[in-house]
Parts: structure tokens; C-alpha cells; sequence
């Protein structure tokens, strides 16, 4: 997976500082609007989900899955993008457990894709160290690095 990024130029090292989460969120969609995958209609949706719903987005300590319905009009094709924040952002005041610095943005045409990337996604995360690993990373040389540790 973490070729797959490589490979479709789907990964972005932040270089500028989120003021909050909601920022956050904008700059991972960055990659996805570069790629033609998302608008800003679909990245306004994920931020109103955020909203309503409480930081759902933030699956364990340090990484976030920002996504939203496969229904939305603002998605134009299916992927996952992800950026390297270059400080954590926290979701929730004083709640660790809702901070995050990698961001996993998924938009999918299809609920049948969407749950495949989610599955592929998790499958890669779980992976002994690799979010320890990917926390370190911070420039395309680290990246390569981790992604050739990890190919099998």
C-alpha cells in the first residue's frame, strides 16, 4: 500500500502548520484535489461530518482517515490520499487519544470501494511498526525507506 502512494503521487509532506483541525483536514484534501480525486465540496462534507459526529476520523493515536459518504457529489474518482502533518493536530482538547499527524483521506465513487480501501487501509496500518515507523518519516527518502522495509 504504501507503494501505491508512491506510485500515484498520492502522498504530500505538509510543510505549513494547521491552525486547527478543520485545517488539517483542508490540507490532507490538498493531495486529492491535485490528483482530480475530490473537490472542495467533498472536503467541506468531511469537515461537517467532523462536526457532527465528533472525531470519528482519528481511528488510533496519531492517524486520521478523513472520508466521507461515497453518495457525495464532490468525489470525482476513487482513492486514498495521505499527508505527513509536520506537528500533531488535535481533534480534541486535552484528549491524546483524538490527536493525529498522518492523515488517510479516502473518497470512493462506490460503498463497495470505499469499504475495500478502508480494509486495505487498516490491513497496512496494522502492520507491526509501520505507524511508529511513518511518524518519523519526514521527507521522500524517509518514505522510500519505510515503503522498502515494509514491501513483502
Amino acid at each position: 500500500m504504501l507503494r501505491y502512494f508512491y506510485d500515484n503521487k498520492l502522498i504530500r509532506f505538509e510543510e505549513e502548520i494547521p491552525a486547527n483541525w478543520e485545517e488539517a483536514i483542508r490540507f490532507s484534501g490538498r493531495v486529492m484535489k491535485n490528483q482530480n480525486l475530490v473537490t472542495d465540496r467533498y472536503i467541506d462534507q468531511v469537515i461537517s461530518d467532523v462536526k457532527e459526529y465528533g472525531p470519528y476520523i482519528v481511528i488510533v493515536p496519531g492517524v486520521a482517515m478523513p472520508h466521507s459518504s461515497a453518495k457525495n457529489e464532490g468525489v470525482i474518482g476513487t482513492g486514498i490520499g495521505f499527508t505527513i502533518m509536520p506537528k500533531t493536530v488535535s481533534f480534541e482538547e486535552g484528549n491524546e487519544e483524538k490527536d493525529a499527524k498522518l492523515f488517510f483521506m479516502l473518497a470512493a465513487k462506490d460503498s463497495e470501494a470505499h469499504m475495500q480501501n478502508i480494509a486495505n487501509l487498516s490491513d497496512m496500518l496494522m502492520e507491526e511498526d509501520m505507524v511508529d515507523d511513518l511518524m518519523k518519516v519526514r521527507n521522500m527518502e524517509d518514505y522510500v525507506a519505510v515503503m522498502n522495509k515494509h514491501e513483502k
